[in-house]
Formats: C-alpha cells, structure tokens, sequence
C-alpha cells in the first residue's frame, strides 16, 4: 500500500510537471546556464589585482621568557632551558618590532588615473600599500579615501607608462536572485582565480554595518577574495566581495558582496572629498512592530517611526513630529526601518526632499532638507545600570499610581533633581518597576518619564489613568507609550494592558 501511495504521488508530480513543461522551457531557453565563461573571464582577469599590505607592530611589553620556568639542578635538558629563557635574548626581544603582512583583492575603475577599489579592512592600518598585476608587475598605492561604515576604500596607483585594464560598475538593483555571477580575485594569494555561481539572495543584514544591504552568492569566496568584484555575465561590476560565513575559514558557499549601486556613490565622495558625506534627517526611528502598527491603527507593520529629534541646525525636519511613521522617503517606499538610514545617507546634503507620512492614521507629505549626518547620530548608547524591581521609598504614596507594572509619579521639582532629568522633559516619572512586569520586560526604567500615550500627552498620573481607561472601553490591548530617559532620548514602547 505504501509502495502504491508512493508510485501515485510521483505521478501526480509527473503530471504536474508536464503540464508545465513549455512554460518553464521557455524560461529555461531564456536564461540557461552559460556553457564557459572563458571568453569573459579573459576580458576582465587583468582588471582585477592583489593587495598586499603591512604594518609595523611595535613590541612593548616583555615575553614570558623574562619568568624562565622552575628547573632542579641536573634535570634533563636543562642547559637547552638555561640557554633559552637566557637574560641575553630577553634584552633582544624587549621592544623588538615585526611587521604583520595581508592579502585581499582589488580592481582598476579608473586606467588613466590608477584608480583601484577594495575593502576598507584590507587596508586599514597599512604602512605600506602594493598592488600586484597579473603580469607580475607591482606598484606602491595611496590611499584616497576609506569608509569604515560600508567597508570599502579607494586607492591610486601612478600607472607610470603602465597600460591599466580598468571594468565599469553594473546596475545592482536590476540583479535578480538566481542570476549567474562570476568572481575574481585572490583566495589564499592565489591570484588570478576564476568561480562562478548564482545570486543566492538580495538585502541581507549581517550586521557588519549600519547600511548592510548585501547580495549573497554561492561563488565560491575564500580569504584573500576580500575587495575583488563579482560579475554579472555582462562584464559589469554588481558588487564588491566582501564577507563570508564559514565555520572553517573556506567556503561553504554563502559569501556577500556589497551592491554596486550603493557602492558608486560612496566611492564618488572618496575620490572627490577623501571622505564620505552623508545626509541626515536628524531624527532617531525605531521599527514598526505589528504591536506599534496596532496601536496606531496602521493598515501595516511597515515603515519607520520618529522616535524623536536630534539637534542639527544644518537640517530643516520642522514638519516632522515624534510618533509619525514615514512610508516614503522621496521616490523609495519604506517598507522597514533598516532601510530608511541607508537610503537617506545615500542622499546629497542640502537637498530638500518629499517625505510621506502616517500621522493620526492621515497620510500626508511633508518637506524636509537634509543635513550632513554626525558620525555620533549612528551610534547607540546602552546603560547597564538597571533598577528593575523592588520599590523606590523616596517615591511620594500620594499623587501616585501604579499601573502595568510601573509606579508612575508627577514630575516635581525633587523628582527631577534626584532622577538627573533635564528641564525640557515632561511628563509622568517612573519610580519603580516590578520585577517581570510588563513594563520590566520591556526595559522600562526607574527614572525614565512617560511623555505621551498612544500620542496623547501625559502630564499628571490622572491623565495616565484616563488615557488608559478610554483605550481599555475602546477595546485595545496595548499602550503605545513615548518614553524619555534622563538624557531626553526618546523611543517608543508598547505595553500590554492589565
């Protein structure tokens, strides 16, 4: 019975499949896999070259041969240990310098002016900088510019009469997943090395960067392939090699590469400025979870909420509020917060662009001209210094209450001395949390202030307890609130209601 079963599926799927059979022909026909790269591979090997770096590393600190280990008298092999952890070659070693030598890949953008692309982690902290051409040539390379953020780095070299072979960059965003792929670049100081694949998958984060937007391949890439370029079957340029996830340091067939199109523009500013700059909105987004879109009666989980401003006078978001969530950022839809930073920073500084907005569950379209993003607007800062649980005793009984697992307190004067909290916050303080409470769960902490809830502003405990009221008779089963902490950053948490 079993064997029959199995026999009358395999026909189904038989049937299945002949049924559409010509459909996926034609698209067979239409992009089969390619017979050789042969012809192709010629053309470009001579574009791609090899990096080869070092760096001085003084020594500073004394071995552990300065302690030489306990020998008794008349041990075995004990002149060998006398003569090693000698006082004479402790005075040798002691500040003695070595020089640290990598390999990567690279390729030419630029033949007239020796303009070499590769990864920013290749060559960082280089003394010294080679580039090796596949006729065995070598020339000294300085650095023009480097990004640590996207990983890339642009070099020149002075062709001095050197005929250079250069490779243009492709359109990343029109690569589909599936389409053949070819790399070139040095795996292991093997130069010169050829391997073909498919696009694995587009837009992966793994969280190398704040703008990881990664193509991944199953070319195989191993160390030494870092900064090489990976084809489409073109001849052009759709991404950068770059990273590769491999539990014994080769390849398993999941490497990443970072998309032309976000490399372009990157590399324009390092050849132009030396640097990168970025446009800024000024603001700090959060996700939008399928809790917050609940809450804001949002059709979907999707786009990125303002979460606050920062201080920037270069940037005019004046029309921006906290608690709106922006959907479209000129002519790109945002589907997901990650997306929103990468594309903004990608924008020129100054420009005035049309943002798309849900506020109060009203579409609208607001201006706002762009600033040039402070390296500090990236980064996020954590404290490990939690009160959750227990009691503040300081907290005043009265002109209090407690509510989904906080004690919540009007803001005087006293609160507002003992908990650091600067004179432009206002709001409902936090003094205390209980342990896994709701609010604990979320990391809400003593000290912090409760500006609004579900964007409705709070300024007295009562006004937490009616706001929470109307939202349980309307039904709802979370709160968004509006968070402050001491230092006047906010973020947006939702709790669930008691």
């Amino acid at each position: 019975m079993v064997l029959k079963r199995f026999m009358l599926a395999a026909a189904l799927c038989s049937v299945v499949s002949f049924s559409q059979s010509e459909s996926f022909a034609e698209v067979a026909l239409e992009h089969k896999a390619p017979e050789s790269v042969a012809n192709l591979a010629s053309g470009l090997l001579d574009a791609v070259v090899n990096i080869s770096t070092s760096q001085t590393i003084k020594g500073t600190e004394q071995t552990d041969k300065t302690t030489p280990p306990k020998v008794e008298e008349g041990a075995p092999f004990q002149e060998y240990f006398n003569d090693f952890f000698s006082s004479k070659n402790d005075k040798n070693e002691l500040n003695q310098s070595r020089k640290v030598q990598s390999l990567g890949s690279g390729f030419v953008i630029d033949a007239e002016k020796g303009l070499i692309v590769t990864n920013n982690h290749v060559i960082a902290d280089a003394d010294d900088i080679e580039v090796n051409f596949t006729d065995g040539s070598k020339l000294k390379a300085k650095l023009l510019g480097k990004d640590s953020k996207t990983d890339l780095a642009l070099l020149q070299v002075d062709p001095k009469g050197k005929k250079l072979t250069a490779v243009s960059f492709g359109d990343s965003e029109s690569a589909r997943i599936g389409d053949w792929v070819m790399a070139i670049g040095n795996p292991f100081g093997l130069g010169g090395t050829v391997t073909v694949g498919i696009i694995s998958a587009r837009n992966r984060d793994i969280s190398a960067g704040p703008y990881d937007d990664f193509i991944q391949t199953d070319a195989a890439i191993n160390r030494g392939n870092s900064g090489g370029p990976l084809f489409d079957m073109n001849g052009k340029v759709i991404g950068i090699n770059t990273a590769i996830i491999s539990p014994s340091g080769g390849s398993i067939g999941i490497g990443f590469a970072i998309p032309s199109d976000m490399a372009t523009g990157v590399l324009d500013q390092l050849k132009q400025f030396g640097e990168t700059r970025r446009g800024s909105l000024a603001i700090r987004i959060q996700p939008v979870s399928q809790e917050v879109a609940d809450s804001l009666k949002l059709p979907k989980a999707e786009g990125a909420l303002v979460a606050g401003k920062i201080d920037d006078k270069t940037v005019d978001n004046a029309q921006l509020k906290d608690g709106d969530v922006i959907t479209r950022f000129g002519t790109h839809a945002i589907k997901d917060a990650r997306e929103l930073p990468r594309i903004v920073a990608e924008s020129p500084v100054g420009k005035i662009v049309d943002v798309t907005i849900l506020r109060n569950g009203e579409e609208k379209t607001v201006k706002v001209k762009l600033g040039r993003l402070k390296e500090k607007e990236l980064e996020t800062e954590t404290s490990d210094d939690d009160e959750h649980g227990g009691e503040d005793k300081k907290a005043e009984a009265s002109d209090s209450i407690h509510a989904m697992g906080m004690t919540l307190s009007a803001l005087s004067d006293e609160l507002r001395k003992r908990f650091h909290i600067k004179p432009d916050i206002n709001g409902v303080v936090v003094t205390a949390v209980t342990a896994n409470s709701a609010a604990d769960e979320k990391r809400i902490r003593t000290g912090e202030v409760i500006v609004d809830i579900n964007q409705q502003a709070v300024k007295t405990p009562e006004d937490v307890a009616k706001q929470l009221e109307l939202l349980r008779a309307n039904g709802r089963k979370n709160a968004l609130l509006m968070v402050a902490g001491e230092d006047g950053e906010l973020r947006f948490v939702t709790l669930r209601l008691e």
